[in-house]
């Protein structure tokens, strides 16, 4: 698929977020990933073309390799609008490799946070205080260094704005002590076996973002799973403990938006169209090395 998606438009929309659009389907959901992006809480003007592909396949890849740790709510991906004939009287081509269908959950309103490396917010906030969500870590640690266990740091789940750090108290006066127990494992187990596996393929999982549902009173994972969007991946090759490190994501979008004056406050400008480029590249090149197959 060439072109970028940056809107859909079906009939019975169920939510539309930063990059994903939901449609209702009865007892079941299609997730259409577009190829929006976002960055500082604001949607792009531009499309990074195929991201939607990357982050919807690369989900269904990681669902599948993870199912032995938590169920999912993947029932089936769009490989073919034929799928989508009996719920759409017309179902656009485009769907095809951008969509899942799903099964309704009862989202938790949880941002289900695992670090293996001190980076991003939680380096600077080491910085400050030497430590993490309330937690005292080591002296003398460096950026990018790996942490003798992954530390789950939850955040709250907002519609609009940052999401806020959450202690483990906070988060079970929110959810309840057993609950947050069973989040901890799920997260911190598909870490642990994702971190093991991409080390095979060279690439290091700094952190990454879950997130989780309830159906039938038992708990699944749902929304995306250890992408470029919920997820930092490094090359083990170039990889320097002591520094910030070259991620496979967003990072150059990141860049361009600083160094262009922008005050982070709504609209966003546009992006050049070689940082367009360079960002597709990126993401599906994270496939690619992760997977170990072309898109």
């Amino acid at each position: 698929m060439s072109e970028a998606i940056y809107e859909t438009n079906l009939p019975n929309m169920h939510s539309r977020g930063k990059v994903r659009d939901s449609y209702d389907l009865g007892d079941k959901l299609l997730i259409v990933t577009t190829d929006r992006i976002s960055a500082y809480d604001s949607i792009l003007p531009d499309p990074i073309p195929r991201k939607g592909e990357v982050l919807s396949r690369l989900s269904e890849f990681w669902f599948e390799k993870t199912t032995h740790i938590v169920p999912n709510h993947l029932i089936a991906m769009v490989n073919d609008v034929d799928q989508l004939k009996e719920y759409f009287d017309d179902p656009p081509q485009y769907l095809v490799g951008r969509s899942m269908i799903v099964k309704k959950a009862k989202v938790i309103n949880i941002e289900c946070v695992v670090r293996g490396y001190i980076t991003g917010s939680a380096w600077s906030e080491y910085q400050k205080t030497g430590m993490v969500n309330g937690i005292t870590l080591a002296k003398g640690l460096v950026e990018s260094a790996q942490l003798v266990e992954p530390m789950f740091t939850p955040t709250t789940k907002a519609d609009s704005g940052h999401d806020e750090p959450l202690t483990i108290k906070e988060m079970i006066d929110i959810v309840g002590a057993d609950l947050t127990r069973e989040l901890i494992k799920y997260t911190v187990g598909i870490y642990k076996y994702a971190e093991e596996y991409a080390r095979e393929q060279g690439i290091l999982i700094a952190d990454t973002k879950l997130e989780f549902g309830i159906v039938d009173d038992k708990v699944i994972l749902v929304d995306e799973i250890l992408t470029p969007d919920s997820s930092r991946f490094w090359d083990m090759a170039t990889y320097k403990p002591g520094q910030s490190q070259d991620s496979y994501d967003k990072q150059g979008v990141r860049d361009y938006l600083v160094q262009s004056g922008w005050d982070k406050e709504p609209p966003a400008p546009k992006l050049p169209q070689d940082v367009i480029e360079r960002t597709t590249q990126r993401y599906v090149e994270a496939y690619r090395r992760i997977t170990g197959k072309d898109l």
